[in-house]
């Protein structure tokens, strides 16, 4: 099965480059509140282990 993907910039982010002809990235954003840094790193590190490969954190 071909799909066709629309042209886009590749963007490097750490070392994972993301759009442009790089492969997928599997992404993931934390929903707890920020100030719990407990329970930020901790749905941090849960979403690494369940195979997220980009983490991102409001501010």
């Amino acid at each position: 099965m071909s799909i066709d993907r629309r042209k886009s910039t590749t963007c490097r982010v750490g070392g994972i480059n993301i759009g442009g002809n790089a492969p997928i990235v599997v992404q993931s954003m934390t929903n707890t509140d920020t100030a719990d840094v407990a329970a930020t790193v901790a749905q941090t590190k849960a979403l690494a282990e369940a195979g997220s490969e980009l983490v991102r954190i409001t501010v």
